[in-house]
C-alpha cells in the first residue's frame, strides 16, 4: 500500500511540482498517473522511492514512513521500470535481472536462480537468453528484462516511470498485455506513470488525471471515461472518449444472442429444415463436448441434402473471442473479418455470439452502470494476453 498525505514538492525557485497531495493505491492494485508534460506526476512516483525528497506531508509504504527509512534500504525494497531500462551493458541478462537479490545479500546462486524464474515469466528463455548482453536484445526484450529485474527481489511495490515509451506501438501493445497478465498473478502494488491516456485507461484499476501539480479525478477508467470532474478533465481524456469505453468494458454473458446451433453428425437435410423454418441463413457448429468447431450456411446444407452431414460442410471460424475480453477487441475482429457477429468463447466452450447491436448495449450499460455507481465487470487479465 502507498499513501500520500498531503504531501507537497516545492523547488528552491519557488517552482510548486506538488500541490497538497492525498491518495492512496492499495495492496495489488494498479493506479497509472497521466497529465501533460510539467504536471507533477513523475514527481509524485519519484517521491516514493526518494529519489525526489517532499518539502511537506507524509507518504507511507505498506504503513512505513519514507523519511523515517534509509534511502538505500527503501529503494532496494520497491521495484522501478523506467522508459531508457538502464541495464547494465557489461553484464549479462541473467546477471542483470539478478542484481537487486544479489545486494540485498542473497546468495548468489539462489539470486541466479530466481532471475532465470523471472526470465522465464516475462517471456525470456533463461537458457537462450540469460548469457546474452544488453546490446543483442531488442527494444521490447530488454523492457522484459529491465521488468524481470524490478521483480526478482519480490519487492511489494513497483514503480514504473512511462515503462512502454521507448518501443514501437505494436510492441508497446504486447507488453501492455503481457505485464496486465503477468500482474493478475504477481498482484504488485504498482503505481505507473504515463503522458498517454488510452495507456492509463487500459492499464489502471484507478487512474489520477493530473492538472497543474494536482489531482483533477481519482477514479476508475470507467467513471473517468463517463462522467468527467472538471472541464479539464473531458478535455484532457478526448471528445473521443466514447471509443476509450471500449477498451475497458468487458463482454460478459448477458451480453451475446444464441443463434441456431448444429452438431457435427448431424445430416444437412435435417439441420437445413430447422433453419429454414427458423428464417436463419446460418448456424454455429459444435462438437459433442460443447465447443467450437466452425459455422455452416443454410445454403451449403439446402445443397447437400440428406447426402452429406454438418460435418462435411463446416467453415472454420477465425472470429471470435473470450469471454471478459473487451469491447474494443470484439470490434476489431468484426471488422478484420469483415463479420457482423463474433463467437464468444469460455476455453473452448461456446458461449454465444456478439453482435453490433449487443455490442451497443453492452456499451449502453456501462455508461449507465458507472451514472448509477454500480459498474460492469471489469477486462478480464487473462483475456488480454492476445489483444
Amino acid at each position: 500500500m502507498i499513501r500520500f498525505e498531503q504531501v507537497g514538492k516545492v523547488y528552491p525557485d519557488g517552482t510548486t511540482a506538488v500541490d497538497e497531495l492525498s491518495f492512496e493505491v492499495g495492496e495489488g492494485e494498479l493506479v497509472t498517473l497521466v497529465g501533460p508534460s510539467g504536471c507533477g506526476k513523475t514527481t509524485t512516483m519519484m517521491m516514493v522511492n526518494r529519489l525526489i525528497e517532499p518539502t511537506s506531508g507524509r507518504i507511507l509504504v505498506d504503513g512505513r514512513d519514507i523519511m523515517k527509512t534509509d534511502p538505500v534500504k527503501l529503494r532496494r525494497g520497491i521495484g522501478y521500470v523506467i522508459q531508457q531500462v538502464g541495464l547494465f551493458p557489461h553484464r549479462t541478462v541473467l546477471d542483470n535481472t539478478a542484481t537487486v537479490p544479489a545486494l540485498v545479500g542473497w546468495k548468489r546462486s539462489r539470486a541466479r536462480e530466481r532471475a532465470a524464474e523471472l526470465l522465464d515469466l516475462v517471456g525470456l528463455d533463461p537458457s537462450t537468453y540469460g548469457s546474452r548482453y544488453p546490446a543483442q536484445l531488442s527494444g521490447g526484450q530488454r523492457q522484459r528484462v529491465g521488468v524481470a529485474r524490478a521483480l526478482a527481489a519480490d519487492p511489494p511495490v513497483l514503480l514504473m516511470d512511462e515503462p512502454f515509451g521507448a518501443v514501437d506501438p505494436v510492441v508497446r501493445e504486447r507488453l501492455q498485455n503481457e505485464f496486465l497478465k503477468l500482474q493478475s498473478r504477481v498482484r504488485k502494488t504498482v503505481l505507473m506513470v504515463t503522458h498517454d491516456i488510452e495507456e492509463a485507461v487500459r492499464m489502471g484499476d484507478r487512474i489520477a488525471v493530473y492538472g497543474q501539480g494536482r489531482i483533477e479525478q481519482f477514479d476508475t477508467p470507467g467513471a473517468v471515461l463517463g462522467s468527467p470532474a472538471t472541464p479539464y478533465v473531458a478535455e484532457f481524456v478526448g471528445a473521443d472518449r466514447g471509443l476509450k469505453r471500449l477498451s475497458v468494458t468487458a463482454i460478459e454473458p448477458d451480453d451475446l444472442e444464441q443463434p441456431p446451433q448444429a452438431r457435427l453428425d448431424e445430416r444437412a437435410g435435417a439441420v437445413a429444415a430447422r433453419l429454414g423454418a427458423a428464417g436463419a441463413r446460418w448456424a454455429v457448429v459444435l462438437n459433442e463436448a460443447g465447443e467450437l468447431h466452425g459455422w455452416v450456411s443454410a445454403d451449403a446444407l439446402r445443397i447437400a441434402g440428406d447426402r452429406g452431414t454438418v460435418g462435411e460442410l463446416a467453415r472454420r471460424m477465425d472470429a471470435w473471442v473470450p469471454v471478459g475480453a473487451p469491447l474494443k477487441r470484439a470490434f476489431s475482429e468484426m471488422l478484420q473479418h469483415d463479420a457482423g457477429w463474433i463467437a464468444v468463447l469460455d476455453g473452448a466452450r461456446f458461449l454465444g455470439v456478439l453482435t453490433p447491436a449487443k455490442l451497443h448495449e453492452a456499451l449502453r450499460r456501462s455508461v449507465d452502470a458507472d451514472a448509477q455507481g454500480v459498474g460492469r465487470d471489469e477486462v478480464r487479465f487473462d483475456s488480454v494476453a492476445d489483444a
